[in-house]
Protein backbone atom coordinates (compact mmCIF):
# COMPACT_ATOMS: atom_id res chain seq x y z
CA UNK A 1 0.00 0.00 0.00
CA UNK A 2 1.29 3.58 -0.70
CA UNK A 3 2.48 5.79 2.23
CA UNK A 4 0.34 8.82 2.89
CA UNK A 5 1.31 12.19 0.53
CA UNK A 6 3.43 14.61 2.50
CA UNK A 7 0.86 17.01 1.68
CA UNK A 8 -0.24 19.10 4.55
CA UNK A 9 -3.74 21.44 4.05
CA UNK A 10 -3.65 24.91 5.58
CA UNK A 11 -7.06 26.63 5.88
CA UNK A 12 -7.14 30.45 6.19
CA UNK A 13 -10.87 31.27 7.48
CA UNK A 14 -10.38 34.25 6.81
CA UNK A 15 -9.90 34.13 2.97
CA UNK A 16 -13.79 33.78 1.47
CA UNK A 17 -12.74 30.75 0.21
CA UNK A 18 -15.23 27.72 0.78
CA UNK A 19 -12.94 25.26 3.11
CA UNK A 20 -13.54 22.36 0.60
CA UNK A 21 -12.35 24.44 -2.28
CA UNK A 22 -9.38 25.43 -0.13
CA UNK A 23 -8.42 21.71 -0.36
CA UNK A 24 -8.96 20.89 -3.64
CA UNK A 25 -7.20 24.09 -4.72
CA UNK A 26 -3.81 22.82 -2.55
CA UNK A 27 -4.24 19.63 -3.81
CA UNK A 28 -4.43 20.74 -7.28
CA UNK A 29 -1.00 23.00 -6.70
CA UNK A 30 0.53 20.15 -5.05
CA UNK A 31 -0.17 18.14 -8.28
CA UNK A 32 1.22 21.02 -10.25
CA UNK A 33 3.92 20.93 -8.20
CA UNK A 34 4.68 17.42 -8.56
CA UNK A 35 4.87 17.11 -4.54
CA UNK A 36 2.15 14.78 -5.38
CA UNK A 37 1.93 11.93 -7.91
CA UNK A 38 0.06 9.21 -9.23
CA UNK A 39 -0.53 6.67 -6.83
CA UNK A 40 -0.14 8.60 -3.77
CA UNK A 41 -2.62 8.47 -1.17
CA UNK A 42 -3.82 11.76 0.20
CA UNK A 43 -4.48 12.17 4.17
CA UNK A 44 -7.24 9.97 5.47
CA UNK A 45 -10.39 12.73 5.99
CA UNK A 46 -9.67 11.97 9.97
CA UNK A 47 -6.02 13.06 9.57
CA UNK A 48 -6.87 16.29 7.86
CA UNK A 49 -9.67 16.90 10.33
CA UNK A 50 -6.75 16.38 13.29
CA UNK A 51 -4.96 19.05 11.59
CA UNK A 52 -6.76 21.70 10.72
CA UNK A 53 -9.96 21.03 13.09
CA UNK A 54 -12.70 20.92 9.98
CA UNK A 55 -15.53 18.79 9.63
CA UNK A 56 -14.76 15.60 7.85
CA UNK A 57 -17.88 15.87 5.66
CA UNK A 58 -16.06 19.49 4.04
CA UNK A 59 -12.85 17.14 3.40
CA UNK A 60 -15.28 14.00 2.02
CA UNK A 61 -16.93 16.84 -0.11
CA UNK A 62 -12.91 17.84 -1.28
CA UNK A 63 -11.89 14.30 -2.27
CA UNK A 64 -15.65 14.11 -4.13
CA UNK A 65 -14.64 17.10 -6.19
CA UNK A 66 -11.28 15.70 -6.97
CA UNK A 67 -12.47 12.26 -8.01
CA UNK A 68 -14.85 14.29 -9.80
CA UNK A 69 -12.28 15.53 -11.57
CA UNK A 70 -10.32 12.62 -12.54
CA UNK A 71 -7.62 13.39 -10.13
CA UNK A 72 -7.83 10.99 -7.78
CA UNK A 73 -10.22 7.90 -7.02
CA UNK A 74 -11.13 6.25 -3.28
CA UNK A 75 -10.61 2.81 -2.66
CA UNK A 76 -13.03 1.67 -0.22
CA UNK A 77 -11.21 0.62 3.02
CA UNK A 78 -7.84 1.96 1.74
CA UNK A 79 -8.14 5.51 1.30
CA UNK A 80 -7.98 8.13 -1.65
CA UNK A 81 -5.42 8.03 -4.40
CA UNK A 82 -4.02 10.36 -6.80
CA UNK A 83 -4.94 9.00 -10.28
CA UNK A 84 -3.40 11.74 -12.48
CA UNK A 85 -0.62 14.32 -12.50
CA UNK A 86 -0.30 17.90 -13.22
CA UNK A 87 2.76 18.66 -13.06
CA UNK A 88 5.28 19.55 -15.86
CA UNK A 89 6.41 23.39 -16.24
CA UNK A 90 5.76 24.29 -12.35
CA UNK A 91 7.65 20.92 -11.64
CA UNK A 92 11.02 21.63 -9.28
CA UNK A 93 14.00 21.27 -12.18
CA UNK A 94 11.75 23.13 -14.87
CA UNK A 95 13.48 25.72 -17.11
CA UNK A 96 10.15 28.30 -16.46
CA UNK A 97 10.17 26.96 -12.76
CA UNK A 98 13.89 28.31 -12.66
CA UNK A 99 13.59 32.06 -14.99
CA UNK A 100 10.15 32.55 -12.53
CA UNK A 101 12.57 32.12 -9.63
CA UNK A 102 15.26 34.33 -11.00
CA UNK A 103 12.98 36.69 -11.45
CA UNK A 104 11.17 36.52 -8.20
CA UNK A 105 14.76 37.34 -6.75
CA UNK A 106 15.29 39.96 -9.06
CA UNK A 107 12.11 41.67 -7.91
CA UNK A 108 12.80 41.15 -4.45
CA UNK A 109 16.52 42.78 -4.83
CA UNK A 110 14.88 45.44 -6.54
CA UNK A 111 13.22 46.21 -3.13
CA UNK A 112 9.03 44.85 -4.68
CA UNK A 113 7.84 43.39 -0.93
CA UNK A 114 5.65 39.99 -1.40
CA UNK A 115 2.21 41.46 -2.31
CA UNK A 116 3.91 43.95 -5.04
CA UNK A 117 5.07 40.63 -6.58
CA UNK A 118 1.78 38.98 -6.23
CA UNK A 119 -0.34 41.80 -7.39
CA UNK A 120 2.13 42.32 -10.59
CA UNK A 121 1.97 38.35 -10.97
CA UNK A 122 -1.39 38.32 -11.23
CA UNK A 123 -1.62 41.41 -13.62
CA UNK A 124 0.41 39.63 -15.93
CA UNK A 125 -1.13 36.60 -15.56
CA UNK A 126 -5.23 38.43 -15.92
CA UNK A 127 -3.65 39.99 -19.31
CA UNK A 128 -1.98 36.81 -20.58
CA UNK A 129 -5.12 34.73 -20.06
CA UNK A 130 -7.53 37.19 -20.92
CA UNK A 131 -10.69 35.69 -21.72
CA UNK A 132 -9.50 32.44 -20.04
CA UNK A 133 -11.61 31.61 -17.38
CA UNK A 134 -10.72 28.38 -16.42
CA UNK A 135 -7.02 29.14 -16.02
Amino acid sequence: MAESAAVEFRIDRRSGVATYLQIVQQTKQALRLGLLEPGDRLPTAREVVEATAINPNTVLKAYRELEREGLVEGRRGLGTFVTRSLGGAAADDSPLRTELAAWAARARAAGLERDDVGALFTAVLDSTFEGDQDR
